[in-house]
């Protein structure tokens, strides 16, 4: 049978190590795993990012889901997605702890958290998060590799959270999808015509601030002649440059003008995250 090309020999292990991959920070991290390394569970992503300047590689629904909400928290000042962890250090939890450590092949596996996170918190300034579904923790292996992983950043002396399907707010992730198209990552740039929009847009919402936002754009497009939709795209275009805010808890279809804020410092230089 031939070998599946997930399958990492030995050889291949130290050459990522030697690639700096889970090294590095912002924009010059290197994931361990990139998506077409890895067979994936749902929808896997390569999402940009405003915060770090760089594309993060997600595995699941679920992970890009606990990404975006991380992205879009202003206390966050880093993300690295799918960090390693020393294979030494998970070796001798393993041994210790009688914990079945992952393999393929004979070749014993370098273990990964989801996500380690900085954040600019004095309590908590850094936490790492593995994303599991729900139904994957009746499997006893998942649970052994969640205990390795437990242990390890206990040793390192840094919060680990397991986060599951059921502790996602699914109001926050419809939003933070919305804004960024659901598919693929959005690095979409401040151009001098979003500007302008931008000035108009919040120019018109200013003067109706009981108004939802979703009729005020239908009567922007009418009044300017524009296809019907335009305005609202414009909006979502300047959500996710970071030039409006809004909580991300209430339903953005359902937002009157006096809920979002428009951050006209953010032309300027710099780019706002939305507010969580």
């Amino acid at each position: 049978m031939a070998k599946s090309k997930y399958v990492l020999t030995e050889k291949q292990i130290i050459k990522r190590i030697n690639e700096g991959r889970g090294a590095g920070r912002l924009s010059d991290y290197k994931p361990w795993l990139y998506v077409n390394e890895v067979p994936s569970e749902g929808r896997s992503q390569r999402v940009y990012s405003h915060l770090t300047g760089r594309i993060h590689h997600v595995l699941s629904d679920l992970e890009f889901a606990v990404f975006l909400l991380l992205d879009h928290n202003p206390a966050v000042t880093d993300i690295r997605e799918q960090f390693p962890l020393n294979r030494d250090d998970t070796l001798n939890i393993s041994k210790e702890g009688q914990l079945w450590h992952p393999s393929q092949g004979g070749v014993n596996l370098v273990m990964s958290s989801d996500f380690l996170v900085n954040t600019a918190s004095k309590t908590q300034p850094q936490f790492a998060i593995q994303a599991k579904y729900s139904k994957d923790l009746k499997d006893p292996r998942t649970i052994e590799k969640l205990e390795i992983e437990r242990r390890y950043w206990q040793l390192k002396k840094i919060p680990w959270f397991l986060v599951t399907d059921k502790e996602i707010d699914k109001t926050v992730v419809s939003n933070i999808e919305w804004l960024y198209g659901v598919k693929g990552y959005f690095d979409e740039v401040i151009t001098d015509e979003l500007s302008l929009t931008f000035e108009h847009i919040s120019a018109y919402f200013v003067q109706h601030p009981e108004r939802k936002v979703v009729e005020l754009c239908k009567e922007y497009d009418m009044a300017y002649q524009q296809d019907l939709g335009r305005s609202l795209y414009d909006i979502r275009l300047m959500c996710a440059a970071r030039l409006i805010t809004f909580d991300i808890r209430l339903p953005f279809h359902s937002l009157k003008a006096k809920e979002i804020a428009f951050r006209s410092e953010s032309l300027f230089g710099g780019h706002c995250n939305v507010a969580s």
